[in-house]
């Protein structure tokens, strides 16, 4: 139907129970009819899994007008995917990833679970955001990024986003935020990743822990940056890896 509103497929990492996916979708009602496919608990930096060793199930949860929300035993990955090929009639205008508890600035990108969901998207030919504040809180306060999340949902519903390019949107945790700035992905990596956790009958347990060394941490145009200074941070995104720049060199050493 031409009259149709936009479908706004929505999911996310943390879990059906988070409370950012549903400020998200408070967020996003305004702009569509929304379809929520979300793991039925937490699944925080799973990256692209997927589930292949037993079978994924989803449940509905709740139906209202211009909303449906399923819970799914699988992956963020496997939700979008069953979510396409089983519950929707039409493909979604959009694909939305969070908002997750905590940032995915940096390199962070390539473990999260919530840019799992924008990939998904992305790979298939679907414009997808993904939304993160830089809060683990469980009660994080979204309030700030309210009217961000809409404006830049409402001008990807309009504008649409290039082939297998995506947007990372990060957010600062304050109350007032100083703008938008297009940022490109900061250089850094972790360490110090494993917490010893000792028990009683083996000493080779863990927790995964970590520091993240910012690598150029005065670079006005990371993401970090504009989050260290109150900004939101739009990176956007490409599912192409390949290294052009490389392709030549690398061609010359087998030639």
């Amino acid at each position: 139907m031409e009259n149709q509103r936009p479908l706004i497929l929505v999911s996310n990492d943390d879990g059906i129970t988070a409370k950012g996916i549903s400020e998200l979708i408070k967020f996003l009602r305004p702009l569509g009819e929304i379809v929520v496919m979300a793991p039925d608990s937490p699944r925080s930096g799973s990256g692209c899994a997927l589930t292949v060793t037993e079978p994924v199930h989803f449940q509905q949860v709740r139906r209202d007008v211009g909303l449906t929300v399923y819970k799914c035993s699988g992956t963020p990955t496997d939700c979008i995917k069953l979510a396409r090929n089983t519950v929707l009639d039409r493909e979604p205008s959009l694909v939305v990833g969070g908002i997750n508890h905590g940032d995915n600035s940096a390199t962070n990108v390539h473990y999260s679970g919530t840019m799992a969901v924008v990939i998904e998207g992305c790979l298939n030919g679907i414009p997808s955001i993904g939304f993160s504040l830089s809060d683990h809180a469980m009660d994080a306060d979204f309030d700030a990024m309210g009217p961000y999340v809409r404006q830049i949902a409402a001008t990807v519903l309009e504008k649409g986003l290039p082939p297998l390019t995506c947007l990372n949107v990060n957010f600062p945790n304050v109350k007032e935020i100083k703008g938008i700035r297009v940022c490109q992905q900061a250089k850094g990596q972790w360490s110090k990743e494993w917490e010893s956790c000792p028990r009683k009958t083996d000493t080779n347990y863990y927790w995964l822990t970590g520091e993240f060394t910012d690598h150029d941490p005065d670079n006005e145009t990371s993401d970090r940056w504009a989050l260290a200074h109150g900004y939101a941070a739009i990176t956007p995104t490409t599912v192409d890896v390949t290294a052009y720049h490389f392709m030549e060199e690398l061609g010359n050493w087998f030639n």
